[in-house]
This record gives C-alpha cells, structure tokens and sequence, in this order.
C-alpha cells in the first residue's frame, strides 16, 4: 500500500508546505511499512523536487477543468486516483478545504493541524493543535482510513532521496461549481504563513510612511513582513499581512513583534510560534506576557540600530 500525499502547487509551482507534506507522508511510510505517492495536479514544477523528500511515485493530473480551483472538483479528482488508506494534506488555505470533502467521499477519519509523526498507526493516533494553538491534543483514527493535515513550520521538511518514478493521469473531472479565486502570488514576497522569520507591526508605528524601518529588518533577516488588524483595517498595510484570530494563523520559528499590545485576538494568530519578541515602549502591554523576549522602548530607536547590528554581523 501507499501513503497519498497532496502535493499542493500555486500556478505549477509547488510550496513549501507540499515539501513538508511529503515529508510527514515520508515518516508515516516508515512507521507502517509503504510506499510514498505524491498527487499533483497540473504541476509546471519537476518532480524531482518530491523525490528529494521522499516520494516514491508522482501521479501528475492534467487537467484543463482544474485550472481553476475548486475544493470539490480537486477532491473528487484524488479520490479518483488514490486507493490508499492513508492521506497527507498540508495545512494550507486551499488544501485544508479540499480535506474534508475527501474524507467524506472516503468515509475516513479527518485530523487537522497535525505536529508530529503518529505515536501509533494500529489505530492511528497524532498530537495536533487546539484551540487557536492555545493547546494540544492526541487525536484518535478509529475509521478505515485516515487523512491528516500538517501544520505549517511544525514537522519540518527533510530530505530524503528516493529513486521516483512519475505517472500522467489525464482525467476530466466535473468542475461547474468552480469559483476563481485569486492567490496572492508570485509578487517576489515571502509567503507569510510559509515564513520561518516574521517580523510584524502595529498602531505603534504610528503611520504607514514608517513602515520602511520594518520592510529593512524583515529583508535583512530573510523574513516576511505582517501587520495587527487595527493596522490593515485603516489601510496602512494590505489585509493580506494581517495576522490574528480573523487573519492568518501562523507558526513561524520566530516571530517580531514591534509596537503591537497584544490583544486576545491577535495572539490566537500568533501563539504557535516558537520564539516571540516583542518590542513596545509601554511596560505594561498585555503581549509581554506571551513573550519569550521583550524589549521595552522606542521602535523607532531601537529597529534601526538592531538591522545595522544583523548587518554588521552578516557582513
């Protein structure tokens, strides 16, 4: 048998978060003895780049209905191609609704949000994620079958070379129902929920015309630039950067606060990080709590002397 993985892809391009599915997939083929198929669907992107992490065997879907997306049509055309009991989904936007309806078409049990490979596979049981990233939880598959989603940054990808083989599955799958949809894409900016560095602004910075002192940092540090909701909301920032409870959830290594208080909301979107730092010049803001490093003073001070030291110590 094999273990089916989704490797999700952006206009043929695949994500980051495709490498770390194949790469959970590659561990739970180990623990259960199979092989590693990765599905593509109308991939530009080698597949090459699957077997550096492990799978076996690429089916690539070509299929002209699918250009769009639609979480259905997508769903209907991997069950059409898989007859495994097992299936790996990254956490991503896309892939996280095309999950659910495979697990119904399948009749499998569905975990979202998973951390690490699974304790046991005989039945399956994984830690995943709960309330907002607030907590943890060790999830049971009592179904005939299993589909899992990986959280973002949180196994990690790992090589592992296979000798891959690819096969073409020319399908005409149904896709009426399809909405187009527009990724933000391909703008040269580092995906924000695939980022490992973040580094985020809020009202502190008191306008967007200071905004360059954050873009600085973040391009020195190799990050990806966000924002509090207050921020995207009066248009300093693009709602694409927002992160918190109704933005994106993220799960960088680290993650840069500066001038953001820290409401409730805004950490239910954050908090799965695995360094906080923030920067406020108010002692008594809420996020210092949250935090694994705080600095208290001035962001406008303090930004531009911490890029030129990283400088210093890159150059």
């Amino acid at each position: 048998m094999a273990v089916f993985v989704y490797a999700e892809n952006i206009n043929g391009v695949y994500k980051k978060a495709a490498f770390e599915a194949v790469s959970y997939a590659k561990a739970v083929a180990g623990q259960t003895g199979d092989t590693v198929t990765a599905v593509a669907i109308n991939p530009t992107d080698s597949s090459d780049l699957l077997y550096k992490y492990g799978a076996d065997k690429v089916l690539n879907i070509k299929d002209e209905g699918l250009k769009n997306f639609s979480a259905k049509a997508y769903a209907q055309a991997l069950a059409e191609v898989s007859d495994g009991n097992v299936f790996v989904f990254p956490h991503t936007t896309d892939a996280s609704s095309v999950a659910p309806m495979l697990a119904v078409m399948k009749d499998f049990a569905l975990i979202t949000n998973v951390l690490e490979a699974p304790e046991s596979t005989q039945p399956f049981q994984v830690k995943r994620r709960a309330f907002s990233g607030k907590g943890f939880m060790h999830a049971k598959a009592e179904a005939q079958g299993a589909i899992f989603t990986v959280s973002q940054n949180a196994f990690g990808i790992k090589e592992n070379p296979a000798a891959g083989s690819e096969e073409i599955k020319d399908l005409t799958v149904s896709n009426e129902d399809t909405k187009v949809l527009s990724h933000e894409q391909s703008t040269g900016k580092l995906d924000l929920k695939e980022a490992e560095v973040v580094v985020s602004a809020g009202r502190g910075m008191k306008g967007p015309e200071n905004w360059g002192m954050i873009e600085e940092l973040a391009e020195v540090l190799g990050a990806a630039t966000a924002c509090s909701k207050p921020v995207s909301d009066i248009g300093w920032r693009p709602h694409s950067e927002h992160v918190g409870q109704t933005g994106k959830a993220i799960a960088p290594n680290l993650y840069i606060a500066v001038g953001i208080s820290g409401a409730i909301q805004h950490l239910a979107g954050v908090n799965s990080s695995k360094t906080i730092v923030v920067i406020n010049s108010d002692a008594e803001a809420p996020f210092y709590k949250s935090a694994d490093y705080g600095v208290v003073g001035d962001a406008f001070q303090i930004i531009p002397e911490l890029t030129q030291k990283i400088k210093a110590l890159k150059g």
